[in-house]
Parts: structure tokens; sequence; C-alpha cells
């Protein structure tokens, strides 16, 4: 584990949006004039009662806030060592953390007079999420999607479109998430008169990595008063997946202050440590710039942001929020990485043990929770961010390994 050398810090961007030397917002002059209109709108509503309240209010009764925090009994005795908690993200309407960001953005959206919001999705759990916002707010909705992904999460693209959102699917590149966020992009250049960017997790340029980290820290905050009434004390380890890092960012925010508790985010391995064959930014990337922000990014022999690779489509980014990053830096957070082998066994092993399917994007937590639970022995606990449930991968997950349905506990 690495030395925590500002153990306590509030970590904030700067006035340009760097976290440490990452963040900024390497965009053209004029979209730099509207972001910087979007982020002083966004404080505003920030402290505004009636905001807060409006969103407290969807929050507890179109969400379902507060989501619970749950004790797999089965689970810790089947594994060993340390007690397993799930922060249940996966309960939330449509099924994951992102509706948190995006209930939140698309109100800001309503607030600055844009009447409609773009997005861009791998999963399609932000995709859907932002369609299910739209919906309930009367915006207009655009999403950006890989063909890959399409085909890979098309009950979410037929959700989404059920909800009125318009679903381009990108079939440039590798037509997955970057390129995905690529149109999605480009879209918001020519229309950002009348719309909204809704990015999905905390990248892009600033003000996003701010905004997503701050509507995703009511996870934390939850799960961190959650346990102290529980147990009387805090976790001895938090774990989440880190793909862009909202669901990290949002379960993190809520113990950063906490010295003693270890926090842990998980990247995907893939097939292997080859260009091509993963998606861990922070491990295996190197400082560049892409889509608008400064962070740690993959990049091919030629010095281009390479090609990502995870069994989860919302993992398969090349690059990773610039918080991440700074925290990577400064070693308040523990980087890891699993491999699309160890994702598939937790997604089993969580389905047999507690009836609970997770998201392929989750799985990675779930499966570094079970070498960490040997790691600290029994005594200690870990609490890990199930950020959303597998129905969008159980089709995938059978079709392409279907010995798995014959798998017993």
């Amino acid at each position: 584990m690495k030395t925590i050398r500002n153990k306590t810090a509030d970590v904030q961007a700067d006035k340009n949006g760097f976290f440490g030397a990452y963040g900024g917002a390497y965009v053209p002059d004029a979209l730099k004039k509207e972001l910087d209109k979007v982020y002083e709108e966004y404080l505003r509503l920030k402290k505004d009662p009636a905001f807060r309240a409006e969103l407290s209010l969807l929050q507890r009764t179109y969400q379902g806030r507060p989501t619970p925090l749950y004790y797999c009994k089965k689970l810790s005795e089947e594994v060993g060592g340390a007690d397993i908690y799930l922060k249940r993200e996966d309960l939330n309407h449509t099924g994951a953390h992102k509706i948190n960001h995006c209930i939140g953005e698309v109100l800001l959206a309503k607030h600055m007079g844009k009447d409609t919001v773009i997005g861009e999705t791998g999963a399609g759990q932000h995709g859907l999420a932002l369609a299910t916002a739209c919906a309930l707010l009367g915006l207009k909705c655009r999403i950006f999607m890989g063909e890959v992904d399409v085909k890979k999460q098309y009950i979410n693209v037929r959700k989404m479109r059920l909800l009125g959102a318009e679903v381009v699917c990108v079939q440039r590149g590798g037509k997955t998430l970057k390129d995905a966020v690529d149109a999605a992009f480009e879209d918001y250049l020519a229309t950002y008169d009348h719309a909204l960017y809704c990015i999905g997790s905390v990248v892009g340029p600033h003000p996003y990595p701010t905004m997503v980290r701050d509507f995703q820290s009511v996870v934390g905050k939850e799960a961190h008063a959650q346990f102290k009434r529980l147990k009387g004390s805090l976790p001895d380890a938090v774990v989440a997946c880190v793909g862009g890092g909202s669901n990290a960012m949002g379960i993190f925010a809520g113990f950063l202050k906490d010295a003693s508790v270890r926090l842990y985010g998980v990247e995907p391995m893939g097939r292997g440590e080859n260009i091509g064959d993963n998606a861990a930014s922070i491990t295996f990337g190197k400082p560049a710039v892409l889509h608008g922000f400064k962070s740690l990014v993959l990049e091919d022999e030629k010095g281009e942001p390479a090609e990502a690779y995870s069994i989860a489509s919302g993992l398969d980014y090349p690059s990773v929020g610039p918080e991440h990053a700074y925290l990577r830096d400064i070693g308040r957070v523990n980087y890891v990485t699993v491999t699309d082998a160890e994702a598939l066994d937790a997604f089993r092993r969580l389905s047999v043990a507690e009836g609970i399917i997770p998201a392929l994007e989750s799985s990675h937590a779930v499966a570094y929770a079970f070498k960490l639970a040997k790691e600290l022995g029994r005594g200690k606990s870990i609490v890990v961010n199930l950020s959303g449930r597998g129905d969008k991968d159980v089709d995938f997950v059978l079709d392409k390994y279907p010995e798995m349905a014959q798998m017993q506990q």
C-alpha cells in the first residue's frame, strides 16, 4: 500500500478545474464560455434551498434513496476472512448509480432554459438514466452509443427509445464508449445554445468532474452514516470499480477524510496487459489530453488514444477522471486490477450465494473484495459499491459463456 501524504485532504479542483496536474478544460473558447456559464449556474443552484429540496424529493420518492447497506453473510462465510457489505446502488430506479447525477444534470439543464440533453453511454445505464430523467422533467434526449455496445446491451437501447430518447448508433473507430463520447462532444459543439451535454462520468472538461462527483457523493455520505449506525465504527476498506470513475468517486467522497479507511479502485485488466486487451488507464496510462481534459490515457504505439477493452461495456474507456489520477498520485486510493475471468466468477458467485445478479462493471469490485477479504482476515469489514444490477448482462454472459448456466455453487 502506498504511503498517504495527505490523508484527510478535502480534495477540490482549483479555479481552473485542476486536481493537481490533472483536469482543466481543453475546449474551443466559445464552448469554454458556455461551460463557465454552466458552472456558474451549478454553483448558484447548489446553494439554492428550493433546488436542493426539489432534488432531495426526487431522490426519495422517485429514485428510491437511501439505498440499503446489505451484509453478505453467506458470501462472506464462503470467501473467508473479512465481512463483505454491499452498498445497493443496483436498487436505484433504472438499476444503477447513474440516476444520481442524471437527475441532477437534467434539473440543471431545465433551470438553464435548455430544451435538449445530450449524452453518451457504454453499458447503457447512463443513457437509460438520462432518458428517464428527461422523460420525467420534460426535455428532449439524444444518446450516442457505439455499435458494439448497441448490440451487446440492446435491451437498454430499447428502453431508451421507449422513454422517448433518440439513440444514435456510432459506427466509426472502435465503435465503443470512446467513439460515443467523441460523437456526443461534436454534437454539443454545434448545439450548446439550446442543449446541455450531460456527461456520464467524472470525466470531460471542467466543471463536469466536479459536478458529477458532487451529485454522486450521496452514495458515500449514506454509506458512511449507515455503516457507523450499524456497527458503531467505520469499515476497514471501501471498494469500487473504476472506468471513468463516477461510482467510485461517489462512494470515496464519503470516506476520503477518514484515514483509517483504505480505499480501492478496481480497474478492468480484461484479457491481459497488452494494448487493446484492457482498460486499466491508471495502471498503464500516460498523462495526456482526451475529450477536453487532462488525465491518464491509454496510448498505442503511435502515442494515440488506444482502443480500450473490458467485458464490461461501462468500463472500456481509455482514460479516467482527473480526480482519480490525483488520488493515485497522492496515494490516498489504491488502484488495483481484476481480469474478465475474475469478474465473471464474481458475477456467478454473488448470484448464487446471495440471489443478487450484479452488473459486470460492479462484478470487478466484488471480485477484488474476495481477494481483500482473505488479506484483511476475520474481524475486518469491507464495503463494496454495487453500482448496478446485471439484468443487462445476463443474455450476453449466458450466450457467450453457456457453461455458467450449468455451474453450481
